[in-house]
């Protein structure tokens, strides 16, 4: 169905274009509500372009917030005065924008194609005539001299929910032959084990090899070896980042292996930018950094042949020499333009934008690990999950939110709408060793949509934690095919997705998070409900009798609590189900 704001003749106007510059615009695509524009820029000689600015304006109905990749719990309307625009670039969000209404429903959602190059993006509510005003602003940085350049503006007007709208916005960045996603191994959307929040950077290989014994048998896959087994210093700092050499596990193939022999996969951490000044490295490079005034490390300019090969070769080393399967890349978004980066094609640097560096850099490593092993994997964390970083990892994670389930909620899903097949995972779940059983629960329901992390001590936890661990960890793998792959809704961004669902081959599994009503409208089999609150009791609204359902309820440590023949008649319904429980209703 088209929006009846599709009725209406966008006027976008280009602003900032320099008389030595022609810039254009031109619709090449409209049909039932999507429209396509060429924008190109062209100048008789190489020179920095000043900003250029695409802007229009559509009338505020029926919008009730405005939703961008990473803005959390911030998904309302802004005014026209307020708060700075949105950046995207290749390690920052994704150039794209979506209105939402009343009904969830898809107002406007605009995009760009380029998503490496520095852009800006807004669409705020102008008080005087109630319109948004939406603009797409490209040189916001100016990295280089250009002569010609080309991107694509989408705007789709569709009266379809508003994750659908995303969904296609990722499928047309597909499209573009600089944008096809790398594969996504089998292993990048099994479970994983984290040391991070238990372990910090205090690593000890007898505990982590008898830790990896434990999360196997509790249906993890794979561990990733954060922050700590590189450098015996435990200050959290990166002083010593740059040679990346194991100083804490000098026999690093023998930790692989013995971590291999309980049947994990292993991978390890990489602050990919940063070179500290204790390093060896740090003396090599000097003069090849893009700041050394960043408040944790100096920053590597991969502008530099020398740096990019520096970094591969860490990565490919690590790889061949120590059997790893996969790598956790950190900290791509730190490359950027600093005050004190110098600009220009110069001084031994073979790019001027360090944006196409990293595309280079990373490129590079992708095709190089790949070379080697196949199935590496290879995990990015928000705010690098856009498309063009599609194109060298198979997962990407929440960014960084211990203890907080409900963002853990929201970011995978802000991941997943955009992300394609690559692997959407969760931050890694941690909680007090003292917490209630159903509450620690919470974390492990509220990230069902994504990929499980876990980062708690397996050895120190209660009993009660464990059944509830290796009970939702053993659903996950036995339902991952329809999590993972389904078709997914998330509800109600401003409300933070109180209900999130997702159905595939009749399947239909539905997380409930606050205390609301749930809509049945199809009589799915088998349908799986958890109740991801403190309340005791789910409220179904069905749109037709749906006939009888056998329905078996499980406690969040997988006891059987109970089971009868319910009639799914039309109307509401209410299910006792313990806090963090599941009911599976079979129909008969």
């Amino acid at each position: 169905m088209i929006s009846t704001l599709d009725k209406i003749k966008l006027d976008i106007s280009i602003h900032g274009a320099e008389s030595n510059m022609n810039a254009s615009l031109k619709e090449v695509f409209s049909e039932n509500g999507i429209s396509v524009y060429d924008f190109e820029v062209n100048s008789k000689a190489p020179l920095y372009p000043s900003p250029i600015t695409l802007k229009w304006k559509i009338p505020g109905i029926d919008v009730k917030g405005v939703w961008k990749p990473t803005t959390d719990f911030n998904k309302r309307i802004q005014a026209d005065w307020e708060l700075e625009h949105m950046e995207s670039r290749i390690s920052i969000d994704a150039p794209v924008i979506g209105l939402f209404g009343n009904e969830d429903s898809n107002i406007m959602t605009f995009s760009c194609s380029n998503p490496i190059n520095t852009l800006e993006m807004n669409a705020r509510l102008r008080e005087e005539d109630n319109h948004f005003y939406c603009h797409l602003t490209f040189f916001s940085e100016q990295e280089q001299e250009i002569e010609h350049f080309k991107a694509q503006l989408r705007i789709d007007f569709r009266n379809n929910h508003f994750s659908d709208c995303l969904r296609d916005v990722s499928k047309w960045w597909e499209t573009f032959e600089a944008l096809k996603p790398t594969p996504v191994p089998e292993i990048a959307k099994k479970p994983i084990y984290s040391t991070w929040y238990q372990f910090h950077q205090s690593l000890e290989e007898k505990v982590l090899v008898a830790e990896c014994a434990v999360a196997k048998e509790m249906g993890y896959e794979a561990i990733i070896i954060d922050d700590g087994w590189q450098t015996n210093d435990s200050n959290r700092g990166y002083d010593y980042t740059g040679d990346w050499q194991p100083e804490r596990f000098p026999n690093m193939a023998g930790l692989i292996k013995n971590v291999q022999a309980t049947g994990m996969k292993a991978a390890i951490w990489y602050s990919v930018p940063f070179c500290g000044k204790k390093s060896k490295a740090y003396q090599k490079f000097k003069g090849k950094f893009l700041t050394e005034e960043h408040r944790w490390a100096p920053v590597f300019d991969p502008r530099y042949p020398e740096v990019r090969e520096h970094l591969i070769g860490l990565y490919t080393n690590a790889l061949k020499e120590w059997n790893l399967d996969g790598f956790k890349l950190d900290f791509i978004d730190d490359f950027h333009i600093y005050e004190s980066t110098p600009l220009g094609k110069e001084n031994g640097r073979d790019y001027a934008s360090i944006n196409e560096a990293v595309d280079r850099l990373l490129t590079d490593v992708i095709t190089q690990l790949k070379a080697i092993k196949s199935d590496v994997f290879i995990e990015f964390r928000q705010k690098y999950t856009g498309p063009a970083m599609r194109k060298y990892g198979n997962m990407f994670r929440a960014f960084d939110c211990p203890g907080d389930a409900v963002m853990n909620r929201i970011r995978i899903a802000d991941i997943r709408m955009l992300c394609g097949n690559t692997a959407a995972h969760a931050d890694m779940i941690t909680w007090h060793r003292e917490e209630t059983v159903e509450v620690a629960a919470l974390q492990l329901i509220n990230i069902l949509f994504g990929v499980p992390q876990l980062s708690i001590m397996l050895r120190d936890v209660p009993a009660s934690h464990l059944e509830m661990v290796k009970f939702y960890t053993e659903y996950w793998n036995e339902n991952a095919d329809t999590l993972m792959n389904g078709y997914f809704i998330p509800s109600k961004p401003l409300a933070n997705y109180p209900t999130q669902r997702v159905s595939k081959d009749g399947k239909t599994i539905i997380g409930v998070y606050e205390e609301l009503v749930i809509a049945l409208e199809n009589d799915d089999n088998p349908i799986h409900i958890h109740n991801g609150q403190m309340a005791n009791e789910v409220v179904l609204r069905n749109k037709k009798d749906f006939g009888t359902y056998k329905c078996e309820v499980y406690d969040c440590r997988g006891e059987f609590v109970s089971d009868s023949n319910l009639e799914f008649v039309k109307g509401l319904i209410e299910i006792a189900i313990p806090p963090c429980g599941i009911l599976i209703a079979k129909k008969i």
